[in-house]
């Protein structure tokens, strides 16, 4: 009997945190929200890649390999601008956005550069 009221109670508590993540998210910048679709897209790109690697095979070796540093090198680029330009973070504010969207172009046109030489 008291497994099932600790049970109620758990899904209780999990159904007020999921509302609560919901109703502060939905006072989230759309900025922010756009990078987070990104974000997942990115992490999506990145599993796909990783289970065609494991289910298929990794032939073109260095080809899996640029896939897969590019999604995550990317993925960690966009967390990165995303804190930048994050008006809760008081750490970045002497940091425009311009210049956080400047660096964020430039790391990302490094690290292409890299993965299109890793490609051979």
């Amino acid at each position: 009997m008291s497994t099932t009221a600790s049970t109620s109670s758990n899904n209780l508590t999990f159904t007020a945190i999921v509302k609560s993540f919901f109703e502060s998210y939905s006072k989230t910048p759309q900025k922010l929200k756009i990078i987070d679709l990104f974000l997942i897209y990115t992490f999506v790109t990145g599993v796909i890649v990783f289970t065609y690697c494991c289910l298929v095979g990794t032939y073109p070796f260095n080809s899996f390999l640029s896939a897969f540093i590019s999604t995550v090198g990317c993925f960690v680029l966009t967390t990165c601008l995303r804190i930048q330009i994050n008006p809760i973070n008081n750490f970045a504010k002497t940091i425009s956005i311009e210049r956080a969207f400047t660096d964020y172009l430039l790391c990302n046109l490094i690290l292409h550069l890299v993965v299109f030489n890793f490609l051979g």
